[in-house]
């Protein structure tokens, strides 16, 4: 022979880890080894597949795999794509020739079939075969088939597939085909088996001993140069069966730092065979890691001996020689699709896929791990009556979108007032880009946020600051790519079959389904449920969980809302809280349940605590519409709840903004008071917190809510138009916000309000009622101590209101500081439109903020305001203009002497300015003039400086 050319076939493997086995060697092509310049016919044998007896007709979406792919991730497939997903019209359909077999023919050759340039290299056809409608039937894994390049060409058709594994006794037949080749050769672990002259081989091969068999094909052309394709096949002996060791449970089991026992469970012993394949046998099918299986068949199991300590070793369970599959409770995953995505910055040091040697999602053990040092060791979360809490979406809280980060700023989420932080989902989703509630692996955190330890320190920080972390767990449901569905999975792979132990095989609570439905009546999930609240309490350390759609909890069919009461979802919940509990007496569950307010009353009763959407309401409230902005049930004693089990709020990840409907659909019928301006919707959001925060009970912040964070849920970050598919798509991170005194004021109400709540007894009081029918609104809260009434003007008119204040005598105003003595608890009092005020009979501690209840001014004309006056914190003014144009704001002493200007551009609308009027400069204090000049007006009047 004058030149031996080896290469190595490349055998695609389905991404979600399955083996090739099946559906690809469903088609077959002829000729077998295709060039782009060929026209090719494919052959189609639906048994045994998802479309096998379909009777209608079948489609495929195909397109192909170009060579030399440069950028991240991009493995080259899929490209030019024929037509668009489910577009019967534009993709190509199959032709049926006979029962379950379909013909589809590319001419006049791939190249043009595709419409693929010259230029390019074809080395693969991508395909999936689909049913003709929706919901669609279809092919999985995806199938990839060799393309050729011209000249002497050779190729293995079978065995297909990834390290393929034979029995003992077996007929393998060894199979091959090549261009340009006068002799074709077949090797098995370098003895010559079998020759062809031809252009295919086929071989029937015995499988006589266990062990690895390397195949080799070699293919010599006139000038005695030659190609060479190789694969192998592992045959198998019987499996060995042993107990399980004491104290094993599922999962890895680290019994030192150099041995670690992992350990698989099979609940319904479907499975036949197990081997362990990873970095410590270069992902070789290896006898040595033949794992044990425990004699009721329930188990697989292998003592791994001799690793490096605190070395990370990537591993996959390889069942039946079909599936690839990561530990379902592994710690830490690595993505082949993702993890190139994730800044070093989030995750330094990453450890990277083993690209080639396996396929789909790899788990992680990590022998001899340094364990985090806690600081804090012992944590008492806040009772719920005193909860603020607020829930934060990292990717949408902080421009780095790393856990780290967020530690950073607990300086501002301390200061805001609070004491509870709700995560949204941090254990693995599918992808980096997420809301979370596509959960896929429940013990390993989301490596896009950070490492392990990172999360950690954060709630380690966290703590050292009185603030609780609570997690947002999805146990409703699953997606595709966790391994409990893979396992057991049905026509489609992300679909899970009948014998599935931990998940309906179809949603039973319709139409309330996402993903795979967890089978909450299965002892086996009770038991992962258990193992994963355990997890997250003792190894991280968490506070407890917000349980999303815990309606979900059932196999009951309650109404098409889920509404009606179920008894076997509450006995199911009471279980599962029953055994947090017992882990941690102090951890909260709250569940997003959403039901009959009798179960909601049982289950609050019980210990645990419900969300409390009251976002129509307080919106409706917000925006100036009275009618539907009665928003009382927020208080659990409305709801007839035992306890403040109540977990309210005004806006969440799953609801609208605020300040978004404010400046859209804001009421704007008074010219003069339009709450689409900007000033005067970020001050109806004051309103509105003001009404929120002192209803005792625990209350829950949407993040930025505090700065008026005016983008919609369904704002599209790529051209800025709003639509439902936009609704989980990153939103812009907005701190420039805190810059601007307007919102930065609606900042400083909510930590006043907040540490009012959790600092003075009154805001505990179970003594309270509430008036919020109409377009006054008032609270009352008694305590032996202290009486406070609120009241604000939700219209958009001057109101002329009764108080019904508690008692007479001299009652304190918070925000502006001033004092009213009440003769008569009937007399009433003018509020202008978005005003608010909070008395107290014993008046709290002075918060040293130029804040103010919008007081009637002494010095007050149909457009001009100025508030609060006298005023010892500053003074606000409130200009509106009919066009824009330069402002300008002078004070003038009793002398005459400016001691205070600033000019601004004005714009059509409210604009609202500030000066601060000598805070902390008591020898200034005195009577003072200002003057207002405007494009088309000047105002003028006195100001009084305490």
């Amino acid at each position: 022979m004058k030149n031996i050319f080896y290469r190595l076939i490349v055998l695609s493997v389905l991404w979600v880890g399955f083996g090739l086995q099946g559906v690809q060697a469903q088609v077959t092509m002829n000729p077998p080894l295709p060039t782009a310049a060929d026209q090719v016919v494919l052959t189609f044998n639906a048994l045994g597949t998802a479309l096998e007896n379909y009777e209608g007709n079948l489609y495929s979406h195909t397109g192909v795999t170009i060579a030399g792919a440069t950028n991240p991730g991009d493995n080259g497939r899929w490209k030019y794509v024929v037509g668009d997903w489910g577009e019967n019209e534009t993709q190509p359909q199959w032709t049926e020739i006979g029962d379950n077999l379909y013909e589809l023919t590319l001419d006049p050759s791939i190249r043009e079939f595709y419409g693929v340039p010259e230029n390019l290299q074809i080395t693969e056809i991508c395909m999936v075969i689909r049913s003709a409608n929706s919901p669609y039937l279809q092919t999985s894994p995806d199938i990839f088939l060799e393309v050729a390049q011209a000249g002497l060409n050779v190729t293995i058709t079978s065995p297909i597939g990834l390290q393929p594994i034979f029995e003992l006794g077996e007929t393998i037949t060894i199979s091959g085909a090549a261009n340009d080749a006068v002799l074709i050769s077949l090797f098995v672990n370098d003895e010559l088996t079998a020759t062809s002259t031809g252009a295919t081989l086929s071989y029937d091969w015995e499988a006589e001993s266990q062990g690895r068999f390397d195949v080799r094909l070699v293919a010599e052309d006139e000038n005695e140069e030659t190609v060479e394709a190789t694969t192998y096949f592992y045959v198998r002996g019987s499996v060995p069966v042993a107990a399980l060791p004491e104290g094993m449970i599922s999962g890895a089991n680290y019994l030192d730092a150099n041995t670690v026992t992992l350990v698989l469970h099979d609940p319904p012993a479907l499975k036949e065979f197990v081997f362990l394949i990873g970095d410590f046998n270069d992902w070789e099918i290896d006898q040595e890691y033949y794992m044990n299986r425990t004699p009721d068949g329930e188990y697989y199991w292998i003592t791994l001996e001799g690793l490096t300590p605190d070395t990370e070793y990537g591993y996959q369970y390889y069942i039946d020689g079909q599936i690839r599959l990561a530990d379902p409770y592994t710690h830490k995953v690595l993505d082949p699709w993702n993890d190139h995505w994730i800044d070093d910055f989030n995750y330094p040091n990453l450890k990277p896929y083993p690209a080639g040697k396996t396929e789909g999602i790899v788990s992680v053990i990590h022998p001899g791990k340094p364990e985090y040092q806690w600081q804090v060791t012992e944590f008492t979360p806040p009772a719920p009556m005193d909860m603020v809490v607020y829930e934060l979406l990292i990717r949408d809280f902080i421009d780095t979108e790393a856990i780290k980060t967020v530690r950073d700023s607990l300086d501002y989420l301390q200061n805001l007032g609070v004491n509870v932080i709700e995560l949204m989902p941090i254990n693995e989703f599918e992808g980096n880009n997420s809301w979370g509630y596509n959960p896929s692996f429940y013990f390993a955190a989301d490596k896009a946020y950070g490492t392990i330890n990172d999360y950690k320190a954060f709630i380690d920080e966290c703590h050292s600051r009185g603030i609780a972390v609570v997690i947002d767990m999805v146990l409703n449901h699953s997606f595709g790519q966790s391994p409990l569905i893979h396992m057991y999975s049905g026509e489609n792979y992300w679909e899970p079959s009948p014998d599935n132990p931990w998940y309906n095989t179809s949603c039973p609570h319709e139409p309330w389904c996402w993903g795979a439905d967890f089978d909450h009546l299965s002892p086996y999930t009770q038991a992962f449920v258990d193992r994963v609240n355990e997890f997250w309490l003792t190894e991280f350390k968490v506070d407890g969980f917000r349980f999303d759609f815990t309606k979900g909890f059932t196999n009951v069919q309650s109404g098409n809302q889920g509404w009606n009461y179920d008894a076997v979802r509450v006995g199911l919940l009471k279980r599962m809280a029953d055994h947090i509990w017992d882990v941690n007496p102090d951890a909260y569950v709250i569940l997003e349940h959403l039901t009959d307010n009798v179960e909601e009353k049982e289950l609050a009763n019980y210990g645990m605590m419900v969300w409390g959407n009251m976002n129509v309401a307080y919106l409706e409230a917000a925006m100036g519409w009275i009618s539907g902005s009665n928003f009382q049930w927020i208080s659990h004693l409305a709801r007839d709840f035992d306890d403040p089990h109540l977990l309210g709020y005004m806006e969440s990840h799953d609801e609208e903004r605020m300040m978004y409907k404010n400046i859209t659909f804001g009421n704007s019928n008074n010219p003069d008071y339009n709450i689409k301006e900007l000033s005067t919707a970020l001050r109806r959001a004051e309103l509105a917190a003001t009404f929120f925060l002192t209803i005792p009970g625990p209350r829950m912040i949407w993040q930025f809510g505090e700065l008026g964070y005016d983008y919609s849920i369904n704002y599209c970050p790529h051209n800025g138009e709003i639509s439902d598919d936009c609704r989980t798509d990153p939103k812009p991170v907005r701190w420039d916000y805190y810059d601007d005194w307007r919102r930065k004021r609606i900042y400083d109400i909510y930590s006043l309000l907040a540490n009012l709540k959790t600092s003075e007894e009154v805001f505990s009081t179970e003594d309270f009622t509430l008036d919020l029918a109409g377009n006054v609104k008032r609270i009352h809260l008694n305590h032996p101590g202290n009486k406070v009434t609120i009241i604000g003007n939700f219209g958009i008119e001057e109101f002329v209101t009764i108080p019904n204040f508690q008692q007479t005598g001299t009652w304190h105003e918070y925000f502006s500081g001033q004092t009213l003595n009440v003769n008569n608890t009937t007399d009433p009092l003018t509020l202008q439109p978005g005003e608010y005020r909070l008395y107290s009979t014993v008046a709290f501690p002075d918060h040293g903020l130029p804040l103010s209840s919008e007081e009637p001014l002494e010095t007050r004309n149909k457009q001009a305001r100025v508030y609060p006056n006298p005023s010892a914190q500053g003074f606000w003014f409130e200009i509106p203009l009919s066009r824009a144009g330069e402002v300008s704001l002078e004070v003038f002493d009793l002398q005459g002497k400016q001691v205070f200007r600033q000019e601004h551009e004005g714009l059509p609308g409210t604009n609202t300015w500030f000066w601060n009027g000598f805070m902390g400069e008591k020898e200034k204090a005195g009577l003072y003039f200002y003057r207002i000049n405007t494009t088309d007006n000047s105002f003028s009047g006195r100001l009084m400086v305490r």
